[in-house]
């Protein structure tokens, strides 16, 4: 049982490497075991991937609603100043009133635009920016 060498390596024969020292088992069981751990694998990664499937259908459901609402209330901000911008722009170049008419329309849109950001997240009912309710005096 002495190892051969080739091209400086050790290299054992298939009659030298294989002692009688272990366990003896049979290809057919040696296959059997293999077969039975590769079926029980492929049923927990069938598994896995099964729940993960659906926790990521389930997150990017519940992003959805969250990212449309927040690119509501980002559009509703911009939108109230940049009307406050061009009523400014407007009355300043119409009445000459430079940069007075662009300085108070763009604070009251500004306004606007928090008020409709409230307004469209539910924190303050329509109509009640004025303090007052119409429908109690009619």
């Amino acid at each position: 049982m002495r190892p051969s060498r080739r091209l400086g390596k050790h290299v054992m024969s298939d009659s030298e490497g294989r002692g009688k020292s272990g366990p003896e088992t049979s290809p057919a069981a040696g296959e059997t075991e293999l077969s039975r751990r590769l079926r029980d694998l492929d049923r927990r990664l069938g598994e896995n991937r099964a729940v993960g499937a659906d926790d990521q259908a389930r997150q990017g459901a519940s992003d959805r609603p969250g990212m449309a609402m927040a690119l509501r209330l980002g559009a509703d901000f911009v939108a109230g100043v940049v009307i406050g911008v061009a009523l400014g722009w407007g009355f300043d170049r119409l009445f000459g009133t430079a940069p007075w008419g662009l300085v108070v329309f763009v604070l009251l849109g500004f306004a606007a635009g928090v008020l409709s950001v409230l307004r469209s997240a539910g924190l303050v009912k329509p109509g009640a920016a004025a303090g007052h309710d119409f429908d109690r005096r009619l």
